[in-house]
């Protein structure tokens, strides 16, 4: 049968899918390759979050196509539902799937023989109304743990974003069917789950009703036997109940790590965003997290230059996270997407600004990160330990997200074990100074 190479850009919700739909070949006999191992079919994930996505994406294309001219290249994901025609007409493109026929992939396209030259790709996308199909996903063999995904779809209609336009409404999964999972997960000796969607908070909607919440996900997860640990991936600040961080601070195995989008720590640009909260509901849920777990990792997204961003109300974003007792921050520029609110928004914020915005909150977030870090050392932490580097040592991280370095060790790969930190490297990450301090 043919070699079939996959390619996936962007988040963890794309990896799981990628993962699922890979499965999804070799399950019917095609032979699962390398990217640069001369492939027939060439199966690229794309993401349109940034301008920056869709440049990859065509990037990769051109890759492709040395690879192999004559491989077959389909493109999926956030970028294909939204711009289909656009990258049907990249020179290489074959096939172009929407929302709603990513995972009738197989379906569709039944032969994978590539156009003739000259000739566009051919366009499968539905609007993306028709996008309300739940399909189940994981990712297995990719990394030491495994993204699975719970909900798809987002119903939050913030000014700058595209996703409810590529991913359609929310909708979620049963619990029953994410129990069954981890489960399945369990069998394949992967120690850690992290859990991931477009809005994971918004679980529990099927068919367009509610009928659970994300609470009672966690509650049911937390009896997996077999999996070390869960980590929950993002969830919106207005949805991260106190009975959540709650459950979370006594758990068996959900881990003290959080990962809460802010955008902006100004009330006024919260507005224009269309966001659902305000720096007070964050400042409170950080508070709170803090107070049942003072080791507990908080992450941070944050947006530079979105329209009407003055230089006050960047100010005021920097010296409220400068303040508040979160660990790193991930810093994303705003960059201008078709058919969103934000577009509309007056003054637009020079693209020199918005870089150097960017460059002030990233030193910012390595100060947070290495502050965090050095209020671990000397501590005790499980950590999962992960592939050794070409230089002799391995990383793992610790439950609460501190990423460590240690002597290689074969027998530590895919392991949990007790160390001691002893010190933050010169590199940033928390370094073990001596075998002995692994523990157990």
């Amino acid at each position: 049968m043919k070699k079939v190479a996959f390619y996936t850009l962007g988040c963890k919700l794309n990896f799981s899918e990628t993962s699922a739909i890979s499965r999804m070949f070799e399950a019917k006999g095609y032979e699962k390759v390398g990217f640069n191992q001369d492939p027939d079919i060439f199966i690229i994930n794309t993401c349109s979050v940034t301008d920056n996505a869709d440049k990859k994406c065509r990037k990769i294309v051109r890759e492709a196509q040395q690879i192999n001219p004559d491989g077959y290249v389909a493109i999926m994901g956030c970028y294909a539902q939204l711009k289909p025609q656009e990258i049907s007409e990249i020179p290489g493109v074959d096939a172009v799937l929407g929302a709603a026929e990513k995972f009738r992939l197989l379906e569709l396209i039944d032969t994978f023989e590539k156009a003739p030259s000259g000739e566009r790709g051919r366009v499968l996308a539905s609007p993306i109304e028709d996008a309300i199909a739940y399909h189940a996903s994981y990712s297995l063999n990719d990394r030491t743990r495994t993204f699975l995904k719970v909900q798809d779809g987002c119903d939050y209609p913030c000014a700058y974003c595209t996703i409810p336009l590529a991913r359609g409404k929310s909708r979620s999964d049963t619990i029953s069917n994410v129990v069954a999972a981890a489960h399945q997960i369990a069998a394949r000796g992967v120690r850690e789950i992290v859990l991931t969607g477009v809005n994971i908070g918004d679980f529990g909607i099927i068919d367009g009703e509610r009928r659970s919440s994300f609470l009672e996900l966690v509650q049911a997860l937390d009896q997996v036997e077999g999996i070390d640990r869960f980590r929950i991936s993002s969830i919106e600040p207005n949805l991260l109940t106190d009975e959540i961080i709650a459950f979370v601070a006594a758990s068996k195995r959900f881990v003290p790590h959080f990962h809460i989008p802010l955008q902006s720590g100004s009330n006024k640009v919260l507005g224009l965003m269309r966001r659902r909260y305000r720096r007070e509901l964050y400042q409170d849920r950080v508070a709170r997290i803090k107070s049942l777990m003072p080791g507990c990792c908080i992450g941070v997204d944050v947006i530079v230059g979105h329209p009407g961003e003055t230089h006050e109300e960047f100010l005021e974003t920097y010296h409220f996270l400068n303040e508040l007792d979160v660990s790193y921050l991930h810093v994303f520029t705003y960059s201008e997407r078709p058919n969103t609110p934000a577009t509309g928004i007056r003054p637009v914020v020079p693209m020199k600004t918005r870089s150097e915005r960017s460059q002030i909150l990233h030193v910012l977030s390595e100060k947070k990160r290495r502050h965090f870090y050095e209020s671990q050392v000397g501590t005790t932490a499980t950590v999962l330990f992960e592939e050794g580097d070409h230089e002799g040592n391995m990383q793992g991280f610790t439950g609460n997200y501190v990423k460590v370095r240690a002597v290689f060790d074969p027998l530590l790969i895919n392991e949990t074990k007790k160390v001691v930190l002893r010190q933050v490297d010169a590199e940033g990450l928390m370094e073990i100074a001596e075998p002995e301090d692994i523990l157990v």
